[in-house]
């Protein structure tokens, strides 16, 4: 018998991610979606909440699942779900797959009793999502920048899966690559890929010397003594999550040009996101044996 899965809330990528489920195999029904922004009018939409949970085995919520802790997030859709209501209509025996899921949330799902898997924790989605994460990063900065990248000195902060892509293509444009990092083993290499390399705890000694800045670490690396030593001419472009890696109260007074740049998988490459979610889903599936 084929699963049925329920899509609920999103934007793009879960309308991506609910037709490449249909095309493997499962009974797709989305929900949280005016009928208008759905691309792939083969889709079956239900914006019923309850209806949906009824019909599934698995539910699928958006990435993020919710915004301000209370309702699930719904960008493409005029009403609102819920998320400590919708959680009531859950069945013990449905899988719950969702993205950043928070600790509060969390705790709910144990209360109900809830079996949930935060997909946007696994490797493959956080790796794949880096792509069109640096991309869209590299848009911003040609966007806000009054020169070319080529020859520009550019500066990334962190030297995990984003910093790593980042600075490949940053080099590959013909920009002059700097990147920091904390571990000894991420600065060697570094250096083994021709870049200049710093440790994190230094850059505020080298960062005046930057045209533009891209920071990945989710912590306060750009703190208000560092920004102090930024030219007022630079562009920061802080790439981390939530609280982000930059003093933005500090900027602000400084004059300082810093774009807080989330969520760009489903900003700048929807279809190629939805993708990406579905595999991450497909594999947990396959892992279950659901």
């Amino acid at each position: 018998m084929n699963k049925k899965i329920s899509v609920i809330g999103g934007d793009l990528r879960q309308i991506k991610a609910a037709a490449c489920l249909k095309e493997n195999g499962f009974e797709v029904l989305l929900t949280g979606f005016d009928e208008d922004k759905i691309y792939d009018k083969s889709l079956a939409l239900e914006n019923d909440i309850h209806k949906s949970i009824e019909f599934a085995d698995i539910l699928v919520f958006p990435l993020p699942m919710a915004y301000n802790e209370t309702h699930i997030n719904t960008p493409l859709y005029q009403g609102e779900y819920y998320v400590a209501d919708t959680l009531k209509l859950i069945k013990k025996n449905e899988l719950l797959l969702a993205g950043m899921i928070s600790p509060k949330f969390q705790t709910l799902f144990n209360v109900y009793g809830i079996y949930a898997i935060d997909y946007y924790q696994r490797d493959e989605i956080q790796i794949l999502n880096a792509v069109p994460t640096a991309e869209g990063a590299i848009e911003i900065a040609m966007r806000e920048l009054p020169i070319t990248l080529h020859s520009s000195r550019a500066l990334v902060i962190g030297y995990g899966r984003i910093g790593k892509i980042l600075a490949k293509m940053l080099d590959g444009i013909g920009a002059k690559v700097t990147a920091s990092a904390r571990k000894c083993a991420d600065l060697a290499s570094i250096s083994a890929n021709s870049y200049e390399a710093i440790h994190t705890k230094d850059i505020k000694e080298s960062i005046s010397d930057f045209d533009v800045i891209f920071n990945t670490v989710p912590s306060c690396v750009l703190d208000r003594q560092t920004l102090e030593q930024v030219r007022s001419d630079s562009v920061i472009i802080d790439l981390a999550s939530k609280p982000g890696g930059v003093d933005f109260e500090a900027a602000k007074e400084l004059g300082l040009n810093v774009i807080w740049a989330l969520s760009l998988p489903g900003k700048v490459a929807p279809i190629t996101a939805g993708k990406i979610i579905t595999d991450t889903i497909l594999n947990i599936i396959g892992e279950l044996g659901v």
